[in-house]
């Protein structure tokens, strides 16, 4: 899944023509290398293969001032085929990625039943925590008229998906951290 590339033919889709500093910017804005693990760094290559692959054209090669020069792409009407294959695959295709927690309690295994119950105790006040600043962001920016409906329930999402990691922890860390003698 080229998530790169699904990024910027759906700017463009959505938005019209743009050159690359553009997307960089609302990547950068948007911080969707954290999030959605886009390659802002790969913004530049990618936008050439897209060209070379017909899924974008150049439609201007511009100039402000003493900036750098930039060219401007629009998505055609392959570009827009592959977007709808991109999204539907996104969307619809589940896939899952590395699990640090998984790994770490698997095979990193504490022999110290107390230590574990800390670290355990300590991810949830982090879970806990970045629920809140995801809320108070999500009003924030609501609040500004800086998102819609559909920001707003991503940003619900993302909330939703670590308060069910708490219920998880709260369910079974109890027996995790139990010691040989209670299991």
């Amino acid at each position: 899944m080229n998530l790169t590339r699904l990024m910027i033919l759906g700017l463009m889709a959505a938005q019209g023509p743009l050159h690359g500093h553009e997307i960089k910017r609302i990547a950068a804005y948007t911080d969707v290398s954290e999030w959605g693990g886009v390659g802002v760094g790969a913004i530049n290559r990618e936008l050439r293969q897209a060209d070379e692959a017909g899924l974008i054209r150049q439609v201007a090669v511009e100039q402000v001032g003493r900036r750098p020069v930039r060219t401007v792409y629009e998505i055609t009407g392959t570009g827009r085929r592959e977007l709808a294959a991109l999204r539907e695959a996104a969307i619809c295709e589940l896939r899952f990625g590395p699990d640090a927690l998984a790994v770490a309690l698997l095979f990193g295994r504490a022999q110290d039943p107390a230590e574990l119950a800390g670290l355990l105790a300590r991810r949830r006040e982090q879970l806990a925590s970045t629920i809140s600043d995801l809320d108070a962001e999500r009003a924030q920016l609501l609040g500004e008229g800086r998102i819609g409906t559909l920001d707003a329930a991503l940003f619900r999402r993302q909330a939703t998906l670590l308060e069910a990691e708490i219920r998880w922890l709260d369910e079974h860390a109890p027996a995790i951290t139990a010691g040989p003698e209670e299991r």
